[in-house]
């Protein structure tokens, strides 16, 4: 990283400079895999988010992030990765900064979204895993941290992205289109809360899994806790079992009563699909315009989180962005409890620090069993590779949401 000075008579400072034209701010975040700065792009004068990983990591991730961004260049609700490289003693990677996740918006709307909101999110979010299978890659964690708005301030504020590949994986030879052979006894890959029945079984992925996975959020978001949250075990293996015999346990019929019986619909259609089988993604988005009319409303693209404070809409600065109280880094292998509250709302108090660790991520699959009350706390399986190295405790201090929230989820003290 080059380094150059800048004299004022106020201040002397030091400006950083990685990719030849991105100017590295200052440090909004770490996770599993290094630190986060917000950046500028020089050349536009454009919000970048910079991403710092150790080159010496046991399990580096940034360069197969920065491909798997490539191979989705230039897709609807992708963010733009512009550069990866090696500078120093580390791996970098600048992409686009957006805005909340859909948990953050989750928590401002008091924890449940109206069936309008719910469907038209189903039928972006549908879209944005539709687009993943497309390029021959499933997704495999499936949770609201990972589906983002665009930048507050900006015509793409209410556009919802989906972020973080750090688990995709190819399911089918992009030339010949030949689909991965179906496996059993596999690891647990995902978050518990979310995931498909069939991979709390130890059954290879596919592209039924990501729309299992989505309905279970679907459901999340309008139900507010699903029937699986908050269960007890000894250990985390146990949990994760104890959560799969729930799901296998709850009647689609009860787990969506009081609901457009078109959730229903599609929980059965994904779960009745067959391993290799191509989805019918039209029919599921369908499904959600028919939930729409059957609630006697219209896909007008007014969600609840726009209505708040008197149709102001989300609370924010002048400059636009969100003030956040972080739950938790970004991630596998860092949990904690509650701080009170949900802890995770975009009006979150600022100034106050916040210690935590940032460790390194695991070499193979993992599985988190986000499985709380209130959906706050992620923890790394028992089953799963140990972290080995651990980059120290550092207190950070709760910054604006909208800087690097592609890369990074609200944290929470440990």
């Amino acid at each position: 990283m080059s380094r150059s000075h800048s004299n004022s008579p106020a201040t002397t400072r030091s400006v950083n400079i990685v990719g030849v034209h991105y100017r590295v701010g200052r440090r909004i975040g770490e996770g599993s895999f290094g630190i986060i700065y917000e950046g500028t792009n020089l050349l536009n004068n454009q919000p970048v988010a910079v991403k710092f990983e150790p080159r010496k990591t046991d399990a580096p991730q940034l360069r197969d992030e920065y491909r798997t961004y490539k191979i989705l260049y230039d897709q609807p609700g992708i963010p733009s990765a512009y550069y990866y490289g090696q500078e120093g003693m580390h791996n970098i990677l600048v992409i686009d900064l957006l805005g909340p996740s859909l948990e953050d918006v989750f928590d401002k709307c008091g924890r449940t979204f109206s069936v309008k909101t719910v469907a038209m999110l189903a039928k972006d979010m549908v879209t944005r895993v539709q687009t993943i299978h497309e390029k021959n890659l499933i997704y495999r964690d499936i949770k609201p941290d990972n589906f983002l708005l665009g930048r507050p301030g900006t015509k793409d504020a209410n556009n919802v992205y989906i972020v973080d590949f750090g688990m995709a994986k190819q399911y089918r030879d992009p030339k010949t289109k030949q689909h991965i052979p179906y496996k059993e006894r596999k690891s647990l890959s995902g978050t518990a809360r979310y995931m498909s029945i069939n991979t709390h079984l130890g059954r290879e992925q596919s592209r039924r899994d990501d729309l299992e996975a989505l309905c279970h959020v679907f459901l999340y978001f309008l139900k507010g806790q699903l029937p699986w949250q908050g269960l007890k075990a000894a250990t985390n293996k146990q949990k994760y079992e104890k959560i799969g015999q729930k799901k296998q346990g709850t009647p689609i019929d009860e787990l969506c009563k009081g609901y457009p019986e078109e959730f229903g619909i599609y929980l059965k259609y994904v779960r009745k699909l067959g391993f290799d089988e191509t989805p019918d993604y039209d029919f599921l988005r369908e499904l959600f315009d028919k939930a729409i009319r059957r609630n006697g409303e219209e896909d007008d693209n007014v969600y609840d989180w726009m209505v708040l404070n008197e149709g102001k809409g989300l609370e924010h600065r002048s400059s636009g962005q969100f003030n956040a109280k972080y739950k938790e880094l970004k991630g596998a292998g860092v949990s904690g409890s509650n701080q009170g509250g949900n802890g995770r709302g975009l009006s979150g108090a600022t100034n106050h620090n916040i210690p935590y660790k940032a460790r390194d991520p695991p070499a193979i699959d993992r599985a988190t069993h986000d499985d709380d009350l209130d959906g706050a706390s992620e923890e790394q399986g028992n089953h799963c590779c140990s972290i080995t190295r651990i980059f120290g405790e550092i207190d950070v201090r709760v910054c604006l949401r909208t800087v690097a929230l592609t890369l990074i989820k609200p944290i929470k003290s440990l």
